[in-house]
């Protein structure tokens, strides 16, 4: 047997010679095909975006959100498998539950993060569970002020300023690195959210897609909520003038070739 997965991938609770645990690995490939979902940490709060792919024109507008509130102030985006996501965000809400009943406040961005990477965690020790296909961003504000957090599907989280998860990641994280973050507005940081989601966008291969927007901010009184529908057009309106410019500078550069 080799260390090419043959034979090592058939428990999660199984290392290859060289350290890799391969059913964790297939679980990130998972994420990695799905829409792209981005948070950003600014200022006055942190917003959600999500590129909620769309397999048929039959499916009714809005629905299956892959942002959802886990609690007043937290809300969750997600990359990967949908069912996943249901079950994460279903135990991301009794943990809140029952961290404010235990010590009524609401519980804490580091503590959800923490109780939610141990949990998904758990699921990469044992043979008779499988990974969950899914990255996860928390966003919520606390009494250190706004907070951003990505779950894995290893169980490994961290605090982010600007992440990314899905099939455009890497596309995104390039456009994330470049904003100011630390100036830029909740509302600003909206538009820019929505023109990172189009300009990552494969057209080609995916026609048909949704955005998602939501934020946690001082604007919506420290609690989660999808952005206001004005908003939610002014920024739709803004990424697509910025993605047709976008295609016209390259229309130009192959016309000068």
């Amino acid at each position: 047997m080799t260390s090419i997965g043959t034979g090592y991938d058939l428990s999660v609770s199984t290392y290859s010679p060289d350290g890799r645990v391969f059913q964790v690995e297939y679980a990130q490939k998972a994420v990695d095909n799905s829409g792209t979902a981005i948070g950003l940490r600014v200022k006055g709060g942190v917003v959600l975006a999500v590129e909620k792919i769309k397999h048929s024109r039959l499916l009714v507008p809005h629905s299956n959100k892959r942002i959802m509130t886990a609690g007043k102030h937290i809300g969750v985006a997600s990359a990967g498998w949908m069912s996943d996501t249901r079950h994460l965000v279903k135990r991301a809400r009794d943990e809140a539950r029952h961290y404010y009943g235990t010590y009524k406040t609401e519980v804490p961005a580091k503590i959800i993060a923490e109780r939610m990477g141990m949990y998904v965690q758990a699921y990469t020790l044992y043979s008779s569970v499988r990974p969950f296909g899914v990255s996860t961003l928390l966003a919520t504000m606390d009494h250190d002020g706004p907070q951003l957090y990505m779950i894995e599907p290893s169980g490994q989280y961290m605090g982010y300023r600007g992440c990314a998860a899905g099939k455009g990641k890497q596309a995104a994280k390039t456009e994330i690195e470049k904003l100011d973050l630390d100036s830029l507005s909740v509302r600003d940081a909206v538009k820019e959210a929505a023109r990172i989601i189009y300009s990552v966008h494969d057209s080609t291969k995916d026609k048909l897609f949704e955005l998602e927007l939501s934020w946690v901010c001082e604007e919506s009184n420290g609690l989660h909520a999808h952005v206001p529908q004005e908003l939610f057009d002014e920024a739709v309106e803004y990424a697509e003038n910025a993605d047709n410019s976008d295609d016209e500078d390259d229309e130009e550069m192959e016309d000068d070739e």
